[in-house]
């Protein structure tokens, strides 16, 4: 059994939950409420999210709100560098929020509120880049949209089979993956420092998640090439010009960007 987590909470309310359903969180607020000594924010804006967060002092943050809001507040404490230190809870509200069911935060007001009062302090792992952004579920090189991800944003589904990948360990798979949309890019993408494709090699997709310790990574190959499977410590992809989507958030474009994994970087209450 782990150690009861505290009743002093920071319910910070998201605008995007209020306008998306203020009912559910009109729900969340009185059942944190009535079991917890809390402190409800209704910030307006980032720069007041921020701000509440920052002043939070003893308090537990609990985060109304969609896939983005939680993602907003992960990055916060990365960047004060108090990420290691606080446990976040999560009451899902907002079109979004495939992210937070991946992780196991329970679906409705109600479960997910008893989740952030009585639930448990579960270390997760977290992915790094080289300019600081964090991500918490998924990287997808080039990004696909919530309508083409084939997972529903439910993490990459070999993350659930290939826990027992050895770092530096690789296979190839011909006809593993559909290729993405769109022409295939000319990447290099490397882990560990050992080269899985260079850019004589037509890539039509990359895939990165943090599991079991690992950067989880698998690389599609284009003209049936099949797909490159490895666990490893960090991934750099670089080449012409590339966006990838980090969870929620599309980024770049750049021409080289590094993501190295982070054992237990972060702690969300959960069931």
């Amino acid at each position: 059994m782990g150690e009861a987590l505290s009743r002093q909470l920071l319910v910070i309310v998201d605008p995007s939950a209020r306008r998306a359903d203020g009912e559910s969180v009109r729900i969340a607020k009185d059942v944190l409420c009535a079991a917890a000594t809390a402190k409800v924010c209704l910030p307006e804006g980032p720069a007041e999210f921020a701000r509440a967060l920052a002043r939070r002092g003893g308090r537990r943050p609990v985060v109304v709100g969609d896939d983005r809001a939680l993602l907003r507040a992960v990055s916060l404490l990365h960047r004060d560098r108090e990420l290691g230190d606080a446990v976040l809870a999560m009451v899902p509200v907002g079109a979004s929020v495939g992210l937070a069911r991946s992780l196991g935060v329970p679906a409705g007001p109600v479960a997910a509120a008893r989740a952030a009062l009585d639930g448990v302090e579960r270390r997760l792992d977290l992915l790094v880049d080289d300019s600081d952004g964090v991500v918490l579920g998924e990287l997808r090189i080039p990004p696909v949209g919530p309508s083409g991800e084939s997972s529903g944003g439910s993490g990459l589904p070999f993350l659930r089979t290939c826990r027992s990948l050895v770092r530096g360990f690789g296979t190839r798979s011909a006809g593993s993956a559909a290729p993405a949309p769109g022409a295939a890019a000319r990447l290099r993408v490397e882990a560990d420092g050992v080269m899985l494709v260079d850019l004589d090699q037509p890539v039509d997709g990359v895939s990165v998640g943090a599991g079991a310790g690992f950067a989880q990574v698998e690389v599609r190959v284009g003209a049936a090439g099949g797909a490159v499977r490895v666990a490893a410590r960090s991934v750099t992809v670089s080449g012409a010009d590339f966006r990838y989507r980090a969870d929620a958030v599309i980024g770049g474009p750049v021409r080289r960007r590094t993501w190295a994994v982070r054992a237990g970087a972060w702690a969300l209450a959960l069931p």
